[in-house]
């Protein structure tokens, strides 16, 4: 627990830095709360290879799946600032990542998978696809935010920390990109290795994961052919991205936390 609760207050502090140089007006690219991120994610990640050592494989279910999303939306997060991108999404996202390494290892450690080799591969590439479009979907409300603002003439601090509509929106845009390819794997490699969508209880979990799919699919051709932004990308995006909720952590819940089944 001690790692964790350094994990915790690092994630913590990091968004403390951050908030602060939101509230100095300041554009906030890779400084001071960097170090503490760096050490808070390299913390989250030891305490999930801790535990995966004492039970002998990888815990993959509900709450550790929801912890290790949030790592994954912590380092996105981090290569973003890296590459001159907004650093401001850390304020939501470390957070986020403090919460759900908390909640794991509240609820403990729920016992290793025992899936092979392919199944962990879709599995992975599920929590990929997931934490990327998860950091999409906050880049979407952040866009929408920042676009009501100026709309209304509402100059905020927090505006400061952000980058230009057009650069936030492009961002978004190859978030999903990325997010899209990583979720075509998914489905790809569960269609490859998942051998009884009825057996294994994955008729909804893959109906919803496929829906979510062609409403992203959609969208990027929209963006491409037509040139879709502003209030129509952020809908679409949210709206994809609360199938794929529902998809992936909506069917582990009942599955495992209401069935209380594998």
């Amino acid at each position: 627990m001690t790692i964790v609760l350094i994990a915790v207050l690092l994630y913590l502090l990091a968004t403390a830095l951050l908030v602060r140089g939101v509230a100095r007006r300041t554009r906030t690219g890779i400084a001071t709360w960097a170090v503490p991120a760096i050490a808070a994610m390299l913390a989250h990640a030891f305490a999930h290879l801790q535990g995966w050592h004492a039970i002998g494989g990888a815990d993959l279910h509900f709450f550790a799946a929801l912890s290790l999303v949030g790592l994954g939306m912590a380092a996105l997060t981090l290569l973003y600032a890296s590459r001159g991108h907004t650093a401001a999404l850390g304020v939501l996202v470390f957070p986020i990542a403090a919460a759900t390494l908390a909640i794991h290892a509240g609820t403990g450690t729920a016992g290793a998978e025992g899936l092979d080799w392919r199944l962990q591969l879709h599995a992975w590439f599920a929590l990929l696809a997931y934490a990327t479009l998860a950091v999409a979907a906050l880049l979407a409300l952040l866009l929408w935010a920042q676009e009501r603002a100026l709309r209304r003439r509402e100059f905020h601090r927090w505006l400061h920390a952000l980058p230009p509509l057009t650069e936030l929106e492009s961002l978004l845009f190859r978030t999903i990109a990325v997010g899209f390819v990583l979720l075509s794997a998914t489905l790809l490699t569960g269609t490859l290795f998942v051998h009884d969508l009825f057996a294994q209880h994955l008729i909804h979990k893959t109906l919803l994961s496929v829906l979510s799919w062609l409403v992203f699919g959609a969208l990027l051709v929209g963006r491409w052919r037509y040139g879709w932004r502003g209030n129509r990308a952020i809908a679409w995006t949210l709206t994809a991205m609360a199938l794929l909720v529902l998809a992936f952590f909506g069917s582990k819940f009942v599955l495992e936390l209401v069935l209380q089944r594998a």
